[in-house]
């Protein structure tokens, strides 16, 4: 792999200090890019870079510069106090746009490259929440959170004041859902505007849905058409069954406003992230074909401007699409997918639909393709996100940042490698082991088991904060994670074989993968293992108390499902409780009491730990402390750590720091007692 002067640089500089096993304060410093976006004509690299106050209590948040035709030469763009967000190249490569709060508020900005300081681009009254600016410069597209049936600006001020000035503090709703993860819903939505560019500071936008009661997906599901004459959006239709239901649709709308038309209307599932080859022909989108289903495959459709033709690209690809990127030819997208414990990136051509894997190593992410390169992150299990490039055939591979160099200095993590076994059904099913950090094959080592959530997720080569694996290496352990029967990354039907079957599959997979583990690795002391998980994996922990009361000497039980029935009226996408579980809970051929927790918890004798967030509102706080409930009254050892102002994953650094010491010490309490 090729290194640039700049990252022998930093490597000259690094600490002297001898490496040690990561610790939780490491986690906490480590540097972290944001929006990385590469220049229309290949040649140049804008990345933000977030320091996490390793070297020398650095916290700054500042964009970056980088010629791509002179390695050597990387610049500062900014340093300012505050953090600039949502990175777009101007279309003339001369400059680039972004989110920052600069005047109070969060608004648009653009910076030249060439010397010269940020313009303000917009004054509006209301904070931008994003944006997207169209070819010919003439519009700029627009997020701003509104009041539904609002015309104006001003309304939606004026209504805002109406909330400030209420001498009550109640919240009334009508319909479902009612909060979302962490917030109560209001009454405001994110809704697509639009204002003119050229006629100097913008100051006024205009709703091109106000009559809508819903949001849009996001501005990265937003686009100009090639004319710029129209918007396409992703968005749910106004109606009252939103949180059973997963139909969003792709719309187009003038960009002076009137008639939406959904282009999508035909397909009862999930359509998302519109997108246009650089010459117009093709608008290409994601597309699930089961409704209420949010794991469903995402494949590419292909919709040619001209001839009104649409195609789904590659049907026999069996993998779910995560981002894409039409190559310079406009006949090839590069895309990124899960793929056996993976995120890789493959090259689909639009007219054959022949596929061929360009990099398939790690964690790839966003996703950069112009010229004669394709640029993306990467990160893995021993290696933090770091930013590469490679040529369109997958050769070439150059790292081109290596932001943590200094902080990876100190830290030596423990090897890993991926393994496979039969598990369920006699099906091929991988994992992942990590060793200790200072692995001595005479030795005799406890074990992590590590449980994912999702369901439909997976614990692979990837480097993370809440649950990273060489956390537990660093603590002498051996860290196991399974993929079971339900993971994503291995063809859609195993990642389906889970819905209706929540503790049957996946448990046995569970079950078979410990087995294979310890016959495989004897180094590994399968009387001194403990089970962690959150989520579905916290549900599984529940689980594996009543089904498994003997497999592991303790659990860790995070954000877990206790109680199915109770869970389905308190939690807020009811889709993929209705989805997974077959039906509302009434329905009498449902999953809630069959796969239910509760109804085995005179069973229970295995040690637990339970944490929960206070604003978790998709696993509800008192999911945890039902299982806490049982575990006291049955006598069983059992702890319960509750984060008043965490959500369903713990953010905050220094409650991570509580997190981390909470969970060693049990484990240490019941591994190496």
């Amino acid at each position: 792999m090729k290194k640039t002067l700049f990252t022998l640089a930093l490597l000259a500089t690094g600490s002297a200090l001898a490496k040690a096993p990561l610790t939780v304060e490491h986690l906490n410093q480590f540097n972290k890019l944001h929006d990385v976006v590469l220049s229309p004509d290949g040649r140049f690299l804008v990345y933000g870079q977030t320091n996490g106050g390793f070297s020398p209590a650095d916290t700054s948040s500042d964009l970056y510069l980088m010629d791509l035709s002179n390695l050597n030469k990387l610049t500062r763009l900014t340093q300012s106090a505050g953090r600039e967000s949502q990175l777009q190249w101007a279309n003339d490569g001369q400059g680039i746009y972004f989110i920052a709060n600069r005047s109070g508020t969060n608004q648009v900005w653009q910076l030249p490259l060439y010397g010269g300081e940020a313009l303000q681009i917009t004054d509006l009254p209301l904070p931008v929440e994003g944006f997207k600016v169209s070819a010919n410069n003439k519009h700029l597209a627009l997020a701003l959170s509104v009041k539904p049936g609002c015309q104006n600006l001003q309304c939606t001020l004026d209504a805002k004041a109406a909330d400030a000035a209420k001498k009550d503090t109640a919240m009334a709703f009508d319909q479902l859902m009612v909060r979302h993860w962490d917030s109560w819903l209001t009454p405001y939505r994110n809704h697509l505007h639009i204002a003119e560019l050229g006629k100097g500071i913008v100051k006024n936008a205009t709703n091109l849905m106000s009559e809508w009661n819903t949001d849009i997906a996001g501005m990265n599901e937003v686009a100009f058409t090639p004319d710029n004459e129209n918007l396409v959006f992703s968005a749910k239709i106004p109606a009252e069954d939103q949180a059973w239901h997963t139909n969003y649709d792709i719309f187009k709308v003038a960009v002076g406003g009137g008639e939406k038309q959904n282009m999508t209307a035909e397909n009862p599932a999930w359509d998302a992230q519109p997108s246009f080859s650089n010459d117009g022909r093709f608008m290409a989108y994601k597309a699930m074909s089961k409704p209420q289903a949010e794991a469903d495959k995402f494949s590419l459709v292909l919709l040619d401007m001209v001839t009104g033709q649409r195609n789904e690209l590659a049907p026999e690809f069996d993998r779910s699409i995560s981002d894409y990127k039409f190559g310079p030819d406009n006949r090839t997208i590069y895309v990124t997918t899960q793929d056996v414990g993976q995120y890789s990136i493959y090259a689909i051509n639009t007219s054959f639909g022949d596929v061929r894997k360009v990099h398939g190593d790690g964690t790839a992410g966003a996703l950069n393709v112009a010229s004669d390169k394709i640029v993306f992150t990467n990160h893995k299990l021993d290696m933090p996100p770091e930013v590469f490039q490679l040529s369109p055939d997958g050769g070439s591979l150059t790292q081109l940042t290596d932001i943590n160099a200094n902080w990876r200095k100190e830290v030596q993590f423990g090897d890993y490698e991926q393994f496979s076994f039969k598990g369920a059904n006699d099906a091929t099913v991988y994992g992942y082991l990590v060793k200790p950090w200072d692995f001595d094959a005479k030795k005799k080592y406890p074990m992590a088991f590590l449980v994912h959530g999702g369901p439909q997720g997976s614990f692979g080569n990837m480097f993370n904060e809440r649950w990273n694996a060489q956390m537990y290496a660093a603590k002498g352990y051996a860290v196991v994670m399974v993929d079971f029967h339900g993971s994503t990354g291995y063809g859609q039907a195993f990642t389906d074989s889970i819905s209706r079957d929540w503790g049957g599959k996946p448990l046995e997979d569970l079950k078979k993968g410990f087995d294979y583990i310890v016959q495989a690795q004897p180094w590994i002391d399968a009387n001194r293992a403990c089970a962690l998980g959150a989520s579905y994996g916290g549900y599984m922990m529940n689980w594996i108390a009543g089904n498994w009361p003997t497999g592991f000497k303790c659990l860790v039980n995070h954000a877990g499902l206790y109680d199915m029935p109770s869970f389905y009226g308190s939690t807020e996408e009811l889709w993929f409780p209705e989805f997974d579980l077959g039906g509302p809970v009434w329905q009498a051929e449902s999953d809630y009491q069959k796969f239910n927790p509760a109804a085995l918890a005179d069973k229970w004798q295995t040690p637990m730990l339970v944490i929960h967030g206070l604003k978790d509102y998709r696993v509800p706080y008192a999911q945890g402390l039902g299982a806490f409930t049982n575990l006291q009254r049955k006598g069983i050892d059992s702890r319960l750590v509750i984060f008043p102002d965490e959500n369903h994953w713990i953010l905050n650094k220094d409650n991570r720091v509580r997190w981390y010491n909470e969970v060693f010490q049990w484990l240490d309490k019941y591994t190496k007692g």
